[in-house]
């Protein structure tokens, strides 16, 4: 079997199973952030979640088929799992920016909810 094929053929779905795994994650941790965010407008939260979900495919799935090729030659087992190992790195690499800046951005949003969010004072109209 060519070696090109192979480094490919594990490349990809490790790199997507990868991908999908952060992605759920992010999706069903994001949610109490997002909810609390819209002060318990659970409908917009979602949808705001789902569209961040589908961001986050975007840019990891186009990075991915942007580094798929390889140029170096691949003689081997051994320079197999090198290129492997060096592009999973990154698809890891690039997982994690993503993640810390998904909970930069939650972080940001939910300090400015908090600070925004309407104070009620009771008041005891009884005499």
């Amino acid at each position: 079997m060519n070696y090109f094929i192979c480094t490919y053929t594990l490349y990809l779905p490790i790199s997507i199973v990868l991908t999908i795994w952060v992605a759920r994650v992010l999706f069903k941790n994001g949610r109490v952030f997002l909810v609390d965010i819209f002060h318990g407008n659970a409908q917009l939260a979602d949808s705001v979640n789902r569209m961040l979900v589908v961001g986050f495919y975007l840019v990891n799935i186009g990075y991915m088929s942007l580094v798929m090729k390889e140029d170096t030659n691949i003689a081997g087992a051994q320079v197999v799992l090198e290129v492997l190992s060096h592009k999973l790195g990154w698809i890891i690499l690039i997982l994690g920016a993503m993640h810390f800046l998904n909970l930069i951005v939650f972080f940001k949003l939910r300090n400015k909810a908090q600070f925004n969010k309407p104070t009620f004072v009771k008041v005891d109209v009884t005499e």
